[in-house]
């Protein structure tokens, strides 16, 4: 019989050396001495999450590690949101991620989160946008913080949209939606359209009046990207032959991609995807779920991406060590308690370097342990000790097809 599993997942985790940290990683600097105990006890590698050919996003890493083929169901984030928001995509309709973005007076991008706005204050623009697009070809929907749906009927998915992460600094206007082939020329001029109208509306709605008023940025333009149509995906239950398996996360589209893959979320109150998200509610959740029916268990972690985008190093080395100290090392005494034996991995989905505040396609670092496996010669977690693993560089479907048979 498998024994039970459970990821937990880091994003944006790996980073490159920094020079405020004498040249150190985040996580090599960060004190983790739980995570530590994993690599030492366990077996590491490195896992190449981004495939050639594919831009290193969350979406693409997620699916990637979780062992799939992205050529055959990659259909977009927005899509993939929309799961996890129990929002339909009908055949004739194309599903976008929409962010609310703040750009400043000159026109460039400030930042790809409306200065971390809330989920109330947003509902409120996103029902104003709603009420203002009013032509039946699109609808706004609500989703958490920045992070929002739009549906586009009869949409052309060959555009190019370039996440606002990546870009951040960037002149708005040199980096709208472009077309790939002339059929989505109308497409892309039609959601050029929407981020410009809605620029002349947020700019004087009064949630962004008064979030000025009060020193923070206001949500005053749309950024749509990550166009495409519904995803057929295979349950992992179907690859693995797990019975009972749960996803636990403040993002959208992490929880979206559990829900194609056959995996039930769990909503964490206090979950934020921010470095003061609901810790101690996720564990429980967690190990609850492992203690009752669960055979597998992803738990995901925001709150280092988060703080790359920002480029703060110290804020990533915080969030770094809160998930080793608020997150690893609870899971980690309580399995050792367990006589069920219980596999735990340890991994971010791709780096997010402070010093470039967006993803880069390079191999993260992986610790795997359970009670019996055997040690192999790595003393600690980080990117430049998991490439002396015993496990090497791992691709495409290697990393989950090997932890699922533990």
């Amino acid at each position: 019989m498998l024994m039970k599993k459970i990821i937990i997942l880091g994003d944006g985790m790996a980073d490159t050396p920094c020079p405020e940290l004498e040249g150190l990683t985040p996580i090599q600097a960060a004190h983790t001495p739980n995570m530590d105990r994993l690599a030492k006890e366990g077996k590491s590698g490195m896992l190449y999450t981004v495939p050639d050919g594919y831009t290193p996003g969350s979406e693409i890493a997620h699916l990637s590690l979780l062992g799939y083929d992205l050529d055959n169901v990659f259909e977009g984030r927005g899509s993939l949101e929309a799961a996890s928001m129990g929002i339909d995509i009908a055949d004739d309709e194309m599903a976008m991620r929409c962010n609310l973005i703040t750009i400043d007076e000159s026109g460039r991008i400030k930042n790809h989160s409306a200065g971390h706005i809330s989920t109330s204050e947003a509902d409120e623009l996103i029902k104003t946008l709603n009420e203002s697009f009013s032509d039946g070809k699109s609808s706004f929907h609500t989703g958490v913080s920045y992070r929002h749906l739009l549906k586009i009927k009869n949409g052309d998915k060959r555009i190019t949209c370039i996440p606002p992460h990546d870009i951040p600094g960037a002149i708005a206007e040199e980096n709208m939606i472009k077309p790939d082939v002339p059929e989505a020329a109308e497409t892309a001029d039609y959601i050029n359209h929407l981020i410009r109208e809605s620029q002349k509306i947020l700019r004087s709605h009064p949630v962004n009046i008064q979030r000025m008023k009060d020193g923070k940025d206001p949500a005053n333009s749309i950024w749509p990207w990550s166009a495409g149509y519904k995803p057929k995906m295979q349950y992992l239950s179907e690859k693995f032959g797990i019975e009972k398996g749960y996803v636990i996360s403040a993002v959208d589209l992490i929880n979206g991609i559990g829900v194609y893959a056959g995996l039930v979320p769990i909503h964490v109150q206090g979950a934020t995807g921010l470095f003061d998200t609901n810790y101690d509610g996720k564990v429980k959740a967690a190990l609850n779920a492992l203690k009752s029916d669960a055979d597998f268990v992803f738990l995901h972690i925001e709150a280092s991406d988060e703080a790359g985008h920002e480029g703060d190093v110290k804020l990533k080395k915080k969030t770094i060590e809160n998930l080793d100290s608020r997150v690893v090392g609870p899971i980690l005494s309580a399995i050792d308690r367990w006589d069920e034996e219980v596999a735990i991995a340890v991994l971010p989905d791709h780096p997010t370097p402070c010093n470039l505040r967006t993803h880069t396609a390079h191999p993260v670092p992986f610790a795997i342990y359970h009670k019996g496996i055997k040690a192999d010669s790595v003393e600690h977690y980080s990117e430049f000790d998991a490439v002396h693993g015993e496990l090497g560089y791992l691709k495409k479907d290697e990393f989950i097809n090997m932890f699922m048979k533990l």
